[in-house]
Order: structure tokens, then sequence, then C-alpha cells
């Protein structure tokens, strides 16, 4: 039996959102509106820019709102005027009050990039790189008040490869986000009857990353140091302090230990594997960096250009305080 369209409002930011948003455009559903938040300065000229589901969004025609807050009164009227039966929101950004989560007749859902219950939060697919998972996916959930704690819909599992970086997983859920949620309104209703509610007792929460959280901390274990270096891969990406220089660290690889004393921290060798560091535990070996003002460079480019800077038995800073891991 053929399901009728469904009138959609959709919020959504980034470009992970813009993809689903452009999916919806070429469905058989009607896009009522989309939020999105609003314009932001951007680039070494910090002038304003707008998300990329606005540019989607008026590609296609389609009204675009860009309110501060989802709080005040008249953005609530607004929003519950345009009579919409379902709200798709794919990291918007905002909060959803109870009067916005209950203004569409079939209620809001939610396109999150984790298997919930694990990773409810903002940022799931750093945390599952950073923590060593080997599988991932999407969930669509029916939204409550909670965070990232609504009744499942439907779920869509990858697998993460041993050397993913964020960048690489983000790719792989941007592919399975978009054919899932069409699943899912094709057939919301019976979804929504057959929901499942989420067992709280297995959650865990993927924290904002801070840029502090950057710093590579050499007291840490070489195969820690490298899951972060892919989990902030292509943002806010690694970096180190050596000489007073920091180098931001995009590829690295764990090794084994040799029995030579050295303190965490300190370059042991600089040769084919890249430049070697010690750490807590094991190794690390960085294999593409970047000095301030450059672009990223393969280790033997950048021994080749400044090969004294990585002299064995120097060392790289280590941060205040260590920040997990």
């Amino acid at each position: 039996m053929k399901k009728r369209a469904l009138r959609l409002i959709f919020a959504g930011t980034p470009e992970f959102a813009a993809l689903h948003l452009a999916s919806l455009v070429e469905s058989e559903h009607q896009l009522a509106a989309v939020y999105t938040q609003p314009d932001r300065p951007a680039g070494r000229g910090r002038q304003l820019q707008a998300s990329p589901v606005k540019r989607v969004a008026e590609d296609a025609g389609l009204t675009v709102y860009q309110p501060h807050s989802l709080r005040e009164e008249a953005v609530q009227w607004q929003l519950a005027g345009l009579g919409a039966d379902v709200m798709v929101v794919v990291a918007y950004g905002l909060l959803l009050p109870q009067a916005v989560l209950d203004a569409p007749r079939l209620g809001c859902l939610n396109v999150h990039a984790s298997l919930l219950p694990r990773w409810r939060g903002a940022a799931p697919i750093q945390r599952a790189i950073e923590a060593g998972d080997t599988v991932s996916g999407i969930t669509i959930m029916q939204m409550d008040a909670g965070l990232d704690t609504g009744d499942m819909l439907g779920a869509a599992r990858c697998e993460i490869g041993p050397r993913a970086t964020a960048a690489d997983l983000h790719g792989q859920l941007a592919r399975l986000g978009p054919p899932l949620l069409l699943e899912v309104l094709h057939d919301i209703e019976r979804r929504q009857h057959e929901r499942r509610a989420q067992d709280a007792g297995a959650a865990c929460y993927a924290h904002k990353v801070q840029k502090a959280e950057a710093a590579l901390d050499w007291r840490l274990g070489a195969a820690a140091l490298d899951r972060r270096v892919r989990a902030f891969n292509p943002t806010p990406v690694c970096y180190a302090i050596l000489e007073g220089r920091r180098i931001r660290v995009w590829e690295s690889a764990p090794l084994s230990q040799d029995a030579t004393p050295h303190r965490p921290g300190t370059i042991v060798r600089a040769d084919g594997e890249g430049i070697v560091v010690r750490c807590g535990e094991g190794d690390l070996a960085l294999r593409s960096l970047q000095l301030e003002g450059g672009r990223a460079l393969t280790a033997a480019q950048l021994l080749g250009a400044h090969g004294s800077l990585f002299c064995p038995g120097r060392s790289f800073a280590l941060p205040v305080a260590a920040t997990g891991g």
C-alpha cells in the first residue's frame, strides 16, 4: 500500500545534516521549512557564512528560519503554525523545548551518529574512534525531553576500520543515514507503534571535544594517543610543542617500545617509520605533520626540510595536565 507523503520541518546545521536534507528534497515528502543556526563568521576574513544546511535549502527554494533559540514563544508559535506531520532533526545544535517537541502531529525524529544508547551527546563520532570501538552506526529516535534518550525507531550498523579517522567514519555514517531516514518516514506510524526503549544502563556520554584535548600528552600510551590523533582528524587536530613550535599531527602509528630508556616525549629516532616519540607505554611514529604556517607533510618530507628540528634526543613538551584517555 502506498504511503502518503508527509509534511516535514527539517532542523540541522553542518554538512552531515545537509546530506540528509538533500535526500528529503529529492523525496516525495513536502518540506514546509528548514531551521538552521544563524550565519557565523568563518575563515581568515571572519566573514559571515551560511551553514551547509542553509545553502542546500536556499538552492532548493525552501523557506529558512535561523532563530538563536527555540524558547521564545513567538518562535514556537511560528513553528507550530507550519502544520508539520514530523520535524526531522540532524545535528541542529539547539535544544528543543517541550512545546517544539509536541508541535508536529507525529512529533520530532532525530538522526544520531551512533548506535544508541552508546555515545549519547555531542561528539559520538570522535568518542567512538577515541575509545577504540569497532562498530558504529546510525540510530533514528523519537525525541523526548532527555539528551538522546528517546525510543528507537530504526538503526543501521557499520564497521569501524582499524585505521579509521573521524573523517572516515563521518563519511560512512553520512551514507547510512539518509536511506535509513527515508525508510523510517515511509513507515513511520508502524515504527512508532513498535518503537524500542533504550537500555539506560548501557548508556555512555560523548562529551563535546575541547581544544585542550588535542594537546598530545606523551605520558599516555602510544595506542591511546594514536586513537586520539585519528579521532581528532579533521578537527580540532592533535598537536605537540617542540622547541617552542606548535606542530599538528595528522597521522601516526603505535609501535613497540625498545629497551632504551627515555622520558615520555623524547624523539628516539627519525627514519622511514616516521618521527618516533617515546610514550608512557610504547612509541608513537608521527607520519604526517604540519608546522605553523605550512601544509601537512609526510615525515620524510619534513625531515628533508627541517631535519635538525627533529634530532633524536630532543623532547616534545608535556602538557601542564594530563588530558585523559
